[in-house]
């Protein structure tokens, strides 16, 4: 293919209680009402955070059959002694997606035995030789109806992109508009963002291998890029040349 004023409100209600008891009280309840503060401010930040987690799902395209492999699914790939597709999951969990989709194709029954998946979603599409299109087009189906508010997409097949690129595309992330990608020396590349609000026009230009490429191109204008060239490398795994590359 090819990521309150209210709070403030009480926090500053909660400090004025604290300062007035400060102010009555000796020098030790003033502390203790400090240290109440700063508890309520973590638990705040720890909130958000882990909101945040639920606002963006990764989404992995793990279908590929590997036609220029010999046959072999590139989520099954060795990659550091376990399947390629491991590791995807493992990149958007350490760039803080708590919710990771997995779109399966072809040999899906071997992946689902030998990867340890178990806390992912699991979507099958059963039309994957048709193309990227098709996995996509599933993957952001099986996120409808969800709390879900945006998709930071990734390819099973690019183990040279990180967490440390794809949080930058995950960091990028505004609301259901975003639409963000990676750039590699300002071209655009993976991860992808798709906010909510384009998941129903992408799909319905999502065909064969292009993906979102034709709704990418369409409102170029709107996405954000974010440099990742100084944290990743953005090659595919495609032939028997590149299998150099994994580990």
């Amino acid at each position: 293919m090819t990521r309150t004023d209210d709070e403030a409100a009480r926090t500053h209600r909660t400090t004025g209680t604290h300062e007035t008891t400060g102010a009555r009280g000796a020098t030790g309840t003033h502390q203790t009402a400090g240290a109440h503060e700063t508890t309520g401010a973590h638990e705040t930040a720890g909130a958000r955070e882990a909101a945040g987690a639920q606002e963006v799902a990764g989404l992995v395209l793990a279908a590929g059959g590997g036609r220029r492999l010999g046959g072999r699914p590139k989520a099954l790939l060795t990659h550091r002694g376990r399947p390629l597709v491991e590791h995807a999951v493992a990149v958007l969990r350490a760039a803080g997606c708590a919710r990771v989709h997995v779109v399966l194709g072809a040999r899906a029954g071997d992946v689902r035995e030998r990867a340890r998946l178990a806390d992912c979603v699991l979507v099958d599409n059963p039309a994957w030789e048709e193309g990227m299109g098709s996995s996509l087009r599933a993957g952001l189906g099986s996120l409808a109806g969800s709390p879900v508010r945006a998709a930071l997409v990734c390819l099973v097949d690019q183990p040279g992109i990180g967490a440390a690129a794809v949080g930058r595309v995950r960091s990028a992330f505004r609301d259901e508009t975003s639409l963000v990608a990676a750039a590699y020396e300002g071209v655009r590349g993976h991860p992808v963002l798709f906010g909510a609000a384009h998941w129903a026009g992408i799909a319905a230009s999502a065909t064969g291998d292009r993906g979102a490429r034709a709704y990418l191109k369409e409102h170029a204008a709107a996405i954000t890029l974010v440099e990742c060239a100084d944290v990743a490398q953005a090659y595919d795994i495609d032939t028997e040349a590149d299998l150099a590359h994994l580990e």
